[in-house]
C-alpha cells in the first residue's frame, strides 16, 4: 500500500522553494489572443491561436494559484470586409456578426479554452474605450485631418507604402500586391484623420533595443521590427475612413462623416477588455499591462508598432511580451477557401477528440518559428503516440496481473528505490524529478513544443522501463514488481500535473484515476510524492 506522506508535506511550505515565483508583483496576469475577424467561419489557425493562449493561461494558474489570470479572446467585427460579407449574405452587419461571433465562442468552448473575457468590438463598452482613447490623443494634438494617398488592401484593411508593395505583370494585366501578405491593393486618395505615428520611432526603438530586447518571440520577429524602425519610413497612420465608404464602424467623435479605422478600433480591445478608461486607477489592479499577447506573425506590425505607439501616447506601459506564431499550411500552401484546403476545427475535434487535437497543435506547432503543415497522417501518428505512451501505459501498470504479483512485497519509498544501485527504476525516478523544472524552463522560454516534448520523453522512458522490468512475468521478484509499480504511479502523477496546461481533459482523468485530490494539482505539487494505492482506479481508460 502506498500512503501519501502527509506528515512530511505538512512540515513543508505549501509552495516548495523550487517553484516559488521570484516576484512580489500582485498584478493579475493578463494574456490575450488576437480578436478574430468573423467574415467567415473559424479555421484551424484560429483554434491553434486559442489553444496556445490557453496553454499559457492554464500554466500561469498552476504556477501561481493565488494570482488571478485575465485571459481575453473575442471577435473584431467592424470594417469593410464585414460590411461587404454581410451584404453578400443579405444580412444587416450586426446580425451577420452575431451569427459568426457565436461560432468563435463555440470553438473556444469546444476546445476547452479557459478565457475569462470574450470581447466583441460591437459592444458598447468597447465603443466607450475607443472614443475615450480618440479624445485623449486628439487633446494631445496627436490626431489631425489631412489628405492621404496610398496602396489600400480591402483584405488586410490597411494602407501600404510604395516600398511595401510589388507590381506583378507576368499574369497579363499589372496587379499590385502587398509584399508581406500577398493581398491585392489599389491606389486610393482621400481625406482622413491621421495619427502622428512618426513621432514614436525613437521611443519605440529604445524600447525594443534597450528597455525590452526580448519583447518579441521568436527573436527573428524582434529583429524584423527593429529593422523596420531603423530603416523604413514610419509614416503617420491613417486612422479613419470616409463614412460614405465605410459605414460599419465606430463614428469619429465630433465628425459623423468619418468612421474610425478598423485596426485602430480593434487594437484597443485589450484595454476595453479590462475596463479602460479606469477611473481613479492606473489599470494595474485590472491587470495592465498585458503580460503576454499571442498573435499570428501576419499582424505583428499592428501589435509591435501601432499599438505600442498608441500606448506611449496614452502614457501607458507597453505589453511585456509578444508571441508571434507561424501559420498552419496544407501541403505547404496557405489555407484558402478558394483552394478548398481549409481544415475545419469543429470536424477535427469531433473526429479525434479535443485532447488529441490540442496535443497535436502544441506538439507540432509549439516551436513557432516556421509554418507548419496540417497533416492528417501526422495527426493520426501523434494520436497513436499519446494513446500508447499514456493510455496504454496506465492500463498496463494497473492490470490485475501486476497487482497480484506484488503480494508479499516489502513496501519501499521512492528514495529507497532510487538509492538501490541495482534498481532499473533509478533513471526514470531521476528523470521524473527533473521534469517539472524542465517543463517550467521551456515554458518560461516560450518553447511550448519542447515543454510538451519533455513530458513525452519521460512517458517514453517509463514505457521502456516497464518493458525492461516485465513485472507481469512470474520470474520477476515481488519486490521488483512493487518498485516498478510505485515508480510508474509517481511518474503518471507528475506527468499528469505537468500535462494540465496542454491536454486538460486527459490530465484530469489521469489525476482522478490516481486519486489525486483537486487541491494537490498545482505546479507546486509536481514535487516528488507518492500515490495512495487505495485511491487508484485500476483499468481506467484515459482516451
Amino acid at each position: 500500500m502506498f500512503l501519501r506522506c502527509l506528515a512530511r508535506r505538512a512540515q513543508q511550505s505549501s509552495t516548495p522553494i523550487l517553484f516559488r515565483t521570484l516576484t512580489t508583483d500582485s498584478k493579475p496576469y493578463y494574456i490575450t489572443t488576437p480578436i478574430f475577424y468573423p467574415n467567415a467561419i473559424p479555421h484551424i489557425g484560429h483554434l491553434y491561436t486559442l489553444v496556445i493562449g490557453d496553454i499559457f493561461a492554464r500554466y500561469q494558474r498552476l504556477l501561481n494559484p493565488k494570482t488571478p489570470v485575465n485571459f481575453l479572446a473575442g471577435t473584431d467585427e467592424h470594417g469593410l470586409k464585414i460590411q461587404k460579407a454581410a451584404q453578400l449574405k443579405g444580412l444587416p452587419p450586426n446580425e451577420f456578426c452575431d451569427q459568426l461571433s457565436a461560432q468563435f465562442r463555440r470553438l473556444a468552448e469546444q476546445a476547452q479554452v479557459s478565457n475569462t473575457v470574450f470581447m466583441r468590438t460591437t459592444q458598447p463598452a468597447h465603443h466607450e474605450t475607443v472614443e475615450s482613447v480618440w479624445r485623449a490623443l486628439d487633446a494631445k494634438g496627436l490626431i489631425y485631418k489631412g489628405d492621404y494617398s496610398g496602396w489600400y488592401s480591402i483584405t488586410d484593411e490597411c494602407f501600404y507604402t510604395p516600398a511595401q508593395v510589388n507590381t506583378i505583370t507576368s499574369t497579363g494585366a499589372p496587379t499590385t500586391t502587398s509584399i508581406e501578405t500577398g493581398a491585392v491593393v489599389e491606389w486610393q486618395h482621400e481625406q482622413n484623420y491621421m495619427f502622428r505615428l512618426s513621432h514614436f520611432r525613437t521611443s519605440l526603438l529604445k524600447h525594443y533595443i534597450t528597455a525590452n530586447p526580448a519583447a518579441i518571440f521568436p527573436p527573428q520577429h524582434h529583429a524584423h521590427i527593429v529593422q523596420i524602425l531603423e530603416n523604413e519610413p514610419l509614416e503617420d497612420l491613417s486612422v479613419s475612413r470616409p463614412r460614405s465608404r465605410l459605414s460599419w464602424g465606430v463614428p469619429v467623435p465630433g465628425d459623423p462623416e468619418h468612421s474610425i479605422y478598423v485596426w485602430f478600433d480593434a487594437l484597443l480591445v485589450y484595454l476595453a477588455g479590462i475596463g479602460y478608461p479606469w477611473k481613479g486607477s492606473s489599470g494595474r489592479v485590472e491587470g495592465w499591462p498585458v503580460d503576454l499577447q499571442v498573435i499570428g506573425k501576419d499582424i505583428l506590425r499592428f501589435h509591435a508598432i501601432y499599438l505600442p505607439a498608441i500606448l506611449q501616447a496614452l502614457d501607458l506601459p507597453l505589453q511585456k511580451q509578444l508571441l508571434a506564431h507561424a501559420h498552419w499550411t496544407v501541403e505547404q500552401k496557405k489555407m484558402s477557401k478558394s483552394l478548398g484546403n481549409v481544415a475545419d476545427p469543429f470536424d477535427a475535434i469531433q473526429e479525434f477528440g479535443v485532447d488529441i487535437i490540442r496535443f497535436y497543435l502544441a506538439r507540432v506547432g509549439g516551436r513557432f518559428r516556421d509554418d507548419t503543415d496540417w497533416s492528417r497522417e501526422q495527426l493520426e501518428k501523434h494520436d497513436r503516440e499519446i494513446q500508447s505512451l499514456l493510455g496504454n501505459y496506465f492500463l498496463r501498470i494497473t492490470s490485475p496481473t501486476i497487482q497480484a504479483r506484488m503480494a508479499g512485497a516489502q513496501p519501499r519509498s521512492l528514495q529507497q528505490i532510487h538509492d538501490d544501485p541495482t534498481s532499473p527504476n533509478r533513471e526514470l525516478i531521476q528523470t521524473q524529478r527533473d521534469l517539472p523544472r524542465k517543463v517550467q524552463t521551456y515554458m518560461d522560454a516560450m518553447e511550448v513544443g519542447e515543454a510538451l516534448g519533455a513530458i513525452v520523453d519521460v512517458l517514453r522512458l517509463a514505457n521502456k522501463t516497464l518493458t525492461d522490468i516485465a513485472p507481469w512475468k512470474k520470474t520477476t521478484p515481488p519486490e521488483d514488481v512493487y518498485a516498478c509499480h510505485a515508480t510508474a504511479l509517481e511518474t503518471l502523477r507528475v506527468a499528469g500535473v505537468c500535462l494540465q496546461p496542454f491536454v486538460p481533459g486527459v490530465a484530469r482523468r489521469v489525476l482522478d484515476a490516481l486519486g489525486v485530490p483537486a487541491e494537490e494539482r498545482a505546479w507546486a505539487w509536481a514535487e516528488e510524492g507518492s500515490v495512495d494505492r487505495e485511491r487508484v482506479v485500476d483499468g481506467e481508460r484515459l482516451f
